[in-house]
C-alpha cells in the first residue's frame, strides 16, 4: 500500500459533502479509515447518526469519488457506527467552521 495513493483518495473524498451539513466528509470525521491494496480502495465510513437519511447518498458519493482516483481500480465502502461519531472526530478546521469547542460569553450569538 502506498501512502501517496491513500493520501490521494482522502483528498478526493474531501469533494464529497454531507448534504445536510454542507461540509466535506473527511473533515467531518466520517471517514474512519482508507486502505488501498493492489488498486483496491477499502473505506470505512460512518454517519453522524445511525439513522441518517443521507447515508446512501454519502456512501455512494464516497465510493464513486474514490473509484475515480488514478490508480484505483475498485472501491468498496463499509458502513460502521462503532465507535459512534461525535464532534471530537472533526478536524480543527471543521470544528472552527461549526463553532465546536468555542465558548460564548453572555450576550454573544
Amino acid at each position: 500500500m502506498s501512502d501517496d495513493i491513500v493520501r490521494s483518495v482522502k483528498e478526493a473524498l474531501k469533494e464529497v459533502l454531507d448534504p445536510e451539513l454542507g461540509y466535506n466528509v473527511v473533515d467531518l470525521g466520517l471517514v474512519y479509515d482508507v486502505d488501498v491494496e493492489d488498486g483496491h480502495a477499502r473505506i470505512l465510513l460512518t454517519t453522524t447518526t445511525k439513522g441518517c437519511p443521507a447515508t446512501a447518498f454519502i456512501r455512494d458519493g464516497v465510493e464513486t469519488r474514490a473509484a475515480s482516483v488514478p490508480g484505483i481500480t475498485a472501491a468498496d465502502v463499509t458502513m460502521t457506527w462503532e465507535p459512534p461519531w461525535s464532534p471530537d472526530c472533526m478536524s480543527d478546521e471543521a470544528k472552527a467552521h461549526f463553532g465546536v469547542g468555542t465558548r460564548r460569553t453572555a450576550g454573544e450569538r
